[in-house]
């Protein structure tokens, strides 16, 4: 199915959820903000809340610096 990802369309399995979407991404440790369809996903609920054809996220990376 089609998601898009930072306004970027990527294929992902029937079965995907936000925590394996970012695993995929190489972003599974790291602290990031997930928005899907302009809602906020809890980091909590990342690796149970499953994506649906269509959907819209955003992924916002945490840098530190100074």
């Amino acid at each position: 199915m089609w998601i898009q990802v930072n306004g970027e369309p990527r294929e992902v399995a029937p079965e995907s959820t936000i925590g394996s979407l970012l695993g995929q991404l190489g972003l599974g440790d790291r602290p990031v903000a997930v928005e899907r369809n302009t809602e906020i996903v809890p980091r909590a609920q990342h690796p149970t809340t499953a994506l649906r054809e269509g959907d819209q996220l955003e992924v916002v990376q945490f840098v530190g610096g100074g």
